[in-house]
């Protein structure tokens, strides 16, 4: 099994570490901040526990933390690591130093993936002796239970390092998908950066209200989506397949956009959709309805895994 090196400890590192360990490898994990490895075992102990509740894992709690152990500095946690997840802020400049350190440190097989989820590989690791071993790896809040990995290598990194970093993540129950080129926000918030702009749009100029835009995708396009994906779904949506949908549909869907211009949102827009949502929920509630979230993703996921054993695929 490789050994598995989380580099920060925070929201996105602790979900990391129990990905790996709870697929059986030894995580070490490093943060530069003073106590927030001890902190996150403490975290990650209760979510292997809420885990468990779900049928998400099958060991005890105890036993998948056991494979996690806290790493007295940068360079002890590389020591013979097989795979680094860095998860340090978003910020060009910390990442591209992260990974200048990290290139030092690491074997030279070691993949060194990134969980950025705005800035491409080439930008940070340009100009780095072992480039090549470089990528982003990005997940989705919380990997834990939303297992999309969407991999974006660099033009110089290796097809090896891809294909490695491709079945490790297979391997230890994430979906992996590789972007074949770069592109800013890779596919998952560019698919969602297209949608969010219509909804802004929508609510701006007052054809709906928050709430009811929310029904629309929580109770409409997401049952769908939560099973397949937008090809999929028009593949089924007419009697002769794509081909029949883009006859019967396509210039229709393509005419009700082709004039919207979306503006930037703007500060009376984000005042109006705040206070429509703290209507519905007060601030004070925002952390207890984060752990609602999470333990409906996990529902749905144990769902789906039920589902997809007795259908015998994916």
């Amino acid at each position: 099994m490789e050994k598995i090196a989380i580099v920060g400890a925070g929201l996105i590192g602790r979900a990391w570490a129990m990905v790996f360990a709870r697929a059986g490898h030894e995580v070490v994990m490093f943060d530069a901040a003073p106590g927030a490895v001890d902190k996150a075992l403490g975290l990650i102990g209760a979510g292997l526990n809420e885990s468990r509740e779900f049928g998400l894992i099958s060991e005890k709690a105890e036993t998948v933390l056991e494979r996690i152990r806290a790493a007295s500095s940068l360079s002890d946690a590389l020591k013979d690591a097989d795979y680094v997840q860095e998860n340090t802020s978003e910020n060009l400049e910390i990442k591209r130093g992260v990974f200048a350190q990290m290139d030092a440190a690491a074997g030279p097989d070691c993949i060194l993936a990134s969980s950025t989820s705005t800035i491409e590989t080439s930008r940070f690791a340009e100009g780095l002796p072992g480039r090549h071993r470089c990528l982003v790896a990005h997940p989705v809040n919380p990997p834990h239970v939303v297992p999309i990995v969407e991999l974006s290598p660099a033009p110089f990194t290796s097809p090896e390092v891809v294909e490695r970093a491709r079945s490790l993540h297979e391997r230890v129950g994430q979906v992996p998908i590789t972007v074949r080129r770069e592109v800013e926000g890779f596919i998952l918030n560019r698919l969602q950066a297209a949608l969010l702009n219509e909804a802004w749009r929508l609510v701006k100029e007052d054809y709906v209200s928050v709430e009811d835009l929310d029904k629309t995708i929580r109770d409409g396009l997401g049952l769908r989506w939560a099973f397949m994906g937008p090809f999929e779904t028009i593949d089924l949506n007419a009697p002769g397949g794509v081909v029949d949908y883009a006859a019967r549909y396509g210039p229709k869907l393509q005419g009700m956009m082709q004039d919207v211009h979306y503006e930037p949102w703007d500060e009376a827009l984000i005042a109006r959709v705040e206070a429509e949502r703290r209507q519905l929920m007060a601030q004070s509630g925002h952390g207890k309805r984060e752990a609602w979230r999470d333990r409906r993703l996990m529902a749905l996921i144990a769902h789906k895994r039920e589902m997809t054993k007795d259908e015998g695929h994916r």
